[in-house]
């Protein structure tokens, strides 16, 4: 059945059925009209045609430092959640955290059609800026902050100073830092500033030994924290940028006989699973990639529609959930 005779059956004309079927205005009456006869017939006008005449092939390009994170997972949800029920389909990219295949996946997701890109991106080389300032494709960025992008992140900062704040308050006066790399602008530089900047408020000083640089994996943050174990220094609180991170470190210490959270307060930024469920329940500070998803698929679907509700950037907040491993010293 073609176009002209399914309109015929619907009684309405073809430029109403193109209409209905690339999300144009139709009155309340066409457009019950239409979905009725579409139920008594089940037309669907070709895939293949209906990208030629519109340009859009109603499939969003997702690109991920890597499929195993959950923050990353609850981050697609998010995506999916809201796209699916537009009828888009996601086609996903895992780059193992690369820099070199995000900007391949970019330059793929350019240059073959899918209407729009989500970027859940870490640190933005040379690379990355060339090809994000030759993309005419509506694109969000998630979870990092770039001049002139739609971007949806998190107060990396807020979240880092607030916990500083907290293991202060709970009586550390030498607390440690195992961060991870500054070229990611967020989790590393952003993190790593809110935790000086608390320590300064407080007419304290980093002290440089006590701050480590790791990968964002467990295993990485076990040898960070044995590291300052071997070298006799004993911090009295730790914050580690991520969870993951903080599980490791507070496995080394559970080796090395410190106590938390008696010897040493510990606590860690995106609060996922497994800190909740240790033998030492994790304090962290809560950030809602779930929404960040969200918000990026929303905002990707104003653009494609040339909508005015696309925001430029959006801040999420954050949350502390204090648990046992911050608990008050006796």
């Amino acid at each position: 059945m073609n176009i002209t005779e399914f309109a015929r059956i619907a009684g309405v004309s073809k430029a109403a059925v193109s209409r209905f079927f690339n999300d144009g205005y139709l009155s309340d009456e066409k457009y019950a009209r239409i979905a009725r006869a579409v139920e008594e017939t089940g037309y669907a006008p070709s895939a293949q045609a209906q990208t030629l005449r519109t340009r859009r092939t109603r499939q969003v390009g997702v690109i991920l430092p890597k499929l195993s994170g959950e923050s990353t997972a609850r981050v697609v949800e998010g995506i999916s959640r809201v796209l699916d029920a537009q009828g888009y389909l996601l086609l996903l990219a895992n780059t193992y955290n690369d820099p070199q295949r995000e900007v391949r996946y970019l330059e793929l997701f350019r240059e073959n059609h899918v209407d729009g890109i989500i970027f859940l991106a870490s640190i933005f080389t040379p690379a990355h800026e060339e090809v994000l300032q030759n993309i005419r494709i509506p694109l969000v960025i998630v979870g990092q902050e770039y001049p002139g992008a739609h971007c949806v992140y998190h107060d990396d900062y807020g979240a880092a100073y607030a916990l500083t704040e907290l293991l202060l308050a709970r009586g550390c006066r030498r607390p440690a830092y195992i961060g991870v790399t500054i070229e990611d602008r967020a989790a590393g530089q952003a993190r790593r500033e809110g935790f000086v900047r608390a320590l300064a408020a407080h007419d304290l000083s980093p002290n440089p030994n006590l701050m480590r640089v790791s990968k964002f994996r467990m295993d990485a943050g076990y040898a960070q924290m044995q590291l300052l174990l071997e070298k006799g220094l004993r911090p009295d609180g730790l914050l580690c940028a991520t969870d993951n991170i903080a599980i490791g470190a507070m496995q080394c210490c559970r080796e090395h006989g410190v106590r938390i959270p008696e010897d040493l307060l510990l606590a860690a930024i995106g609060d996922n699973d497994l800190g909740r469920v240790c033998a030492t329940p994790l304090t962290s500070a809560h950030l809602h990639y779930h929404t960040s998803g969200e918000q990026a698929a929303s905002t990707l679907l104003h653009l494609l529609h040339k909508d005015k509700g696309a925001t430029g950037s959006t801040e999420l907040p954050f949350e502390i959930i204090e648990r046992t491993s911050t608990a008050p010293k006796n």
